[in-house]
């Protein structure tokens, strides 16, 4: 029993270390991204992606709630457009609105988290040639509370998750 009491203390110790270590360590400005070469030219691409609509066939977050109610506001391909959309535990509620477009080469996208966590990030959609094809690069900015930067780690992994998968469903649809 005294060692299982010492194993838990210990394990405790370290935890609280961890989170002490990230909490100083990591900085509050979070910068997440991911890429995907397409086998396709940046027009084609961009028909699956400079529309809030199209986003929300091949986005993976969307895609975790079945039963997701997503409401839109305009076409969704303008600046100024945007969406709202409220689902499980899992997606949450949050607004995702268009802030900015470069037909073919970018667009930037404000995001407004209501639930589970109050939070703004920015996400960037960048297209570049690369050979044949078009590189997608998925960016997302936004700042970390104390909460979020002890949890840094698994978002990240989490992120990296999603974001490869909805790029690997781009390059699905574009590549038809």
């Amino acid at each position: 029993m005294k060692t299982f009491l010492k194993i838990l203390v210990g394990i405790i110790i370290l935890v609280a270390l961890y989170a002490l270590i990230a909490i100083f360590a990591f900085d509050k400005k979070n910068h997440f991204e991911r890429s995907v070469v397409i086998n396709a030219p940046k027009e084609k691409v961009w028909q699956h992606l400079g529309s809030l609509k199209e986003y929300n066939v091949w986005d993976p977050f969307s895609k975790a709630d079945k039963d997701i109610v997503i409401t839109y506001s305009g076409a969704g391909d303008k600046v100024g457009d945007s969406y709202h959309w409220k689902g499980n535990n899992q997606v949450g509620e949050g607004e995702h609105a268009i802030s900015e477009l470069v037909p073919n080469e970018k667009m930037i996208t404000k995001l407004h988290f209501i639930k589970p966590f109050e939070g703004d990030a920015v996400a960037t959609f960048t297209l570049t040639p690369e050979g044949n094809g078009t590189k997608v690069t998925w960016a997302m900015d936004n700042e970390l509370n104390t909460l979020m930067k002890i949890m840094k780690p698994m978002m990240d992994r989490n992120m990296t998750t999603m974001f490869d998968q909805g790029l690997a469903d781009l390059k699905k649809v574009s590549e038809q």
